[in-house]
């Protein structure tokens, strides 16, 4: 009887550990850094992409490409692996770099005691911009650091070198770009994890926007201190550093940078939040606007309160029963004789533009549709509103005449009429013998 549930606790468990491990190597970009001082005792740098290959195993795995530089991950507390939240290789974008701790040298827990240290991060990027993960890498060696400006002597590292490393620390954000309305609650994610405990972990918030950088939020697991709001303290003992925003305005658009510090790491995630408020967009008829033959009328489509600036408004005409055609309906007729008024720049920071034009009335296009279509980047399919025009032909001038000839014929019997009756009147007092 308990073999069946022991069989799925098993499936279970293999399948979980299946879901993890699945990924054993990834083609990467190794970006290496030649460091040199030009004639004029500055400091350039030169970039160098070089093949690599981030593989996961054991110290002493052969290498799955010999003709590349291969950063072996050796199994730590920490498997970089369980932040990619299940997605393929070819959905993820991996780069290599040096990491420079400027010098210092640190003991870290999980190391011999006379083992130095050489870093590097590995950031790991999905596609589609759902999460951005960086790990930073440790590569035991027997080498001090070279210096505070440990940059300028990296030691060489071969075309096929294999360095074995292991995972000492990872931040992550599923939310890299946000997109916001205005009075909207938005959080964004920040996560970390370090490969032993008791680290004093230093987590800060900042944003920057038009050169200003501001402290949003800080907080030390040491000293229990923290300053600001927006993020849960205890959150962060579970490695949650999400900020949250309780309520967006035009000033809250910048980048906002989440930063985990672990001496002698400085691991940091950066988030670029957007305002984007959609345009209220209204006609200035009603659906249906009726106008006599040869007349004009001025017909204005209004877009208010939309943020960013850059705003696309057309006016389309069409005939509406070839419209409701699946095939071979004709496309709507852009109209030409459109004018725009200037922006204006509300109070809220959002702005405001109308699209109008004179629409001379015809018998001819009587019944057609007239489309206003505003298209915004904060709109995946532009907003569009329509009216009918109804063309009446006016009166002729014939049934005027016809009217005030007729008119004229009854006043003049009313006239004939009242005379009469003041005729009889009269004749009818004077016969009366009193």
């Amino acid at each position: 009887m308990d073999l069946l549930p022991n069989v799925f606790l098993y499936y279970f468990v293999t399948l979980g550990v299946h879901c993890v491990h699945q990924i054993q190597w990834l083609p990467c970009q190794f970006t290496d850094e030649h460091v040199s001082l030009n004639n004029e005792g500055h400091v350039d740098t030169q970039l160098i992409h070089r093949e690599a290959m981030l593989q996961f195993g054991q110290k002493g795995d052969a290498p799955v490409n010999p003709h590349a530089i291969t950063f072996l991950i050796t199994g730590s507390k920490l498997d970089l692996r369980r932040y990619l939240d299940g997605v393929e290789a070819d959905q993820l974008e991996c780069e290599l770099r040096r990491y420079s701790t400027e010098g210092i040298h640190v003991h870290w827990p999980s190391q011999e005691a006379k083992e130095y240290n050489r870093w590097f991060t590995c950031t790991l990027k999905q596609n589609n911009g759902l999460f951005i993960v960086t790990g930073f890498l440790r590569h035991p060696s027997d080498q001090p650091p070279p210096g505070q400006q440990d940059y300028r002597s990296w030691p060489t590292i071969a075309d096929t070198e294999i360095l074995t490393t292991s995972v000492a620390m990872v931040t992550k954000t599923q939310t890299s770009s946000v997109k916001a309305t205005l009075s909207s609650q938005q959080r964004l994610h920040c996560q970390f994890a370090i490969d032993h405990r008791g680290a004093n972990v230093s987590v800060e918030w900042h944003r920057q926007h038009r050169g200003e950088r501001t402290k949003l939020f800080s907080h030390n697991s040491r000293t229990r201190q923290s300053q600001g709001p927006g993020v849960g303290v205890k959150a962060l003992a579970g490695g949650d550093a999400s900020y949250t925003l309780p309520f967006t305005k035009m000033n809250s658009e910048g980048t906002y940078i989440c930063s985990v510090s672990v001496n002698p790491l400085l691991g940091s995630q950066d988030i670029i939040l957007q305002i984007e408020e959609p345009p209220r967009v209204s006609l200035n008829v009603g659906p249906v606007l009726s106008l006599l033959d040869g007349t004009d009328h001025k017909v204005v489509c209004e877009a208010e309160n939309y943020y960013p600036l850059d705003v696309e408004i057309n006016w389309y005409e069409q005939d509406p029963a070839l419209s409701g055609q699946r095939v071979g309906a004709p496309l709507p007729k852009m109209l030409q004789n459109i004018l725009l008024s200037s922006h204006k720049h509300n109070q809220d920071m959002t702005y405001s533009v109308s699209a109008f034009f004179y629409l001379q009335a015809s018998l001819r296009a009587s019944g057609k549709q007239f489309t206003c279509s505003v298209s915004h980047k904060s709109l995946r399919v532009p907003i569009k509103k329509s009216f009918i025009l109804n063309v009446e032909e006016p009166t002729s001038w014939k049934f005027y005449l016809i009217v005030f000839f007729i008119l004229s014929l009854l006043l003049i019997v009313l006239a004939v009429m009242v005379s009469a009756l003041h005729s009889a009147t009269k004749k009818s007092k004077q016969n009366k013998p009193y």
